[in-house]
């Protein structure tokens, strides 16, 4: 077991060298890194807002719930919710979330084209394919942090809309809680991690479509299985860069 995964981590990165050889011409890259912001990047905007907004106003509400000492000043709701949004929920929770979404689709698109042999047939003319499939989709999350900024944003706004609506503080407690003892370099650990979770959703699920064996069926199990390693790697990733950076 031990030594199929240890192959399998030797065949990831032979994966990952691959990539940059034998680049294909820009004219055609051009037209598939667009393409692959259009369905990365774009086409996940609608659940990341919607899932941003209402749980950054689960976490206030939580936060508020709980703050039920009279001696607590409200603020501390806004400080809460804009830590908690800003460290943890923006950038890796939604960046599970994304390996579902983006890395479903990168493993079955490209295992179906395993599947009907048109990897072989892009071999067959010349073409590096691993370049050809996998470069554009690192490209294209190079913009991932973009989505997750997006994220700390309405993540904070609704937990501001459900505090100041729900009757649980003020609109101006929770402004001035979300701005007090602003640490910047917050952000920067963000963004850090942001960009070494999109390297995981473009390369991981890749690898999986790319080396799948068997027909439609094995599709989805690749599918699958790319999901749980994503998740496995962004969790210890999340948990590494803490500590490095954090720590």
């Amino acid at each position: 077991m031990l030594i199929r995964y240890l192959s399998q981590v030797g065949k990831y990165f032979l994966m990952l060298k691959e990539i940059f050889n034998k680049q294909t011409k820009w004219p055609v890259m051009k037209n598939l890194i667009l393409k692959e912001i259009d369905d990365l990047i774009i086409d996940s905007l609608g659940i990341v807002c919607f899932i941003s907004f209402f749980i950054g106003g689960v976490v206030a509400i939580q936060t508020a719930l709980n703050l039920t000492n009279p001696l607590i000043p409200k603020y501390l709701i806004g400080f809460a919710t804009r830590q908690s949004v800003v460290l943890e929920f923006a950038p890796t929770f939604i960046s599970v979330i994304m390996a579902g979404k983006m890395g479903s689709y990168i493993t079955s698109s490209i295992g179906t084209m395993r599947v009907t042999e048109q990897i072989d047939a892009l071999e067959v003319m010349g073409v590096n394919s691993v370049n050809y499939l996998v470069f554009p989709k690192i490209i294209a999350l190079l913009m991932y942090p973009f989505v997750i900024g997006i994220s700390m944003f309405l993540g904070i706004f609704g937990g501001w809309i459900a505090c100041a609506y729900g009757g649980f503080s003020t609109g101006a407690d929770f402004i001035m809680g979300a701005q007090k003892d602003f640490i910047p370099f917050h952000i920067t650990y963000a963004f850090i991690k942001t960009l070494i979770f999109a390297m995981l959703l473009a390369t991981i699920p890749s690898f999986h479509g790319y080396y799948m064996k068997g027909g439609a069926l094995e599709v989805g199990k690749a599918s699958t299985t790319s999901f749980v390693w994503t998740s496995v790697c962004i969790i210890l990733f999340n948990y590494i860069l803490t500590q490095l950076l954090l720590g």
